[in-house]
């Protein structure tokens, strides 16, 4: 029953998706006014900023993943130590 559930709720979640603008219109309507102007500048921070917000979730889980293998390779250690 679990993983019908979880099935019906991805597939659900594939099928509602919708198009999304990849900014908002402020940062659109700035990023557009300072290349008219010849200012680069700003779209390349806009570009920095969401590179550096994108690497939150990855530092995290990875994070996760290295906290997960020590307690792992140490529970290993503890039953090998046992024989």
């Amino acid at each position: 029953m679990k993983k019908i559930f979880i099935a019906l709720a991805l597939a659900g979640a594939a099928l509602s998706a919708t198009d999304a603008q990849a900014q908002c219109p402020m940062c659109k309507q700035n990023v557009q006014t300072a290349r008219k102007a010849g200012n680069n500048n700003v779209g390349n921070g806009l570009n920095d900023g969401i590179l550096y917000l994108l690497a939150a979730p990855y530092l995290l889980g990875g994070a996760v993943a290295f906290a997960w293998y020590r307690a792992y390779r140490k529970s290993r250690k503890a039953q090998n130590s046992g024989i």
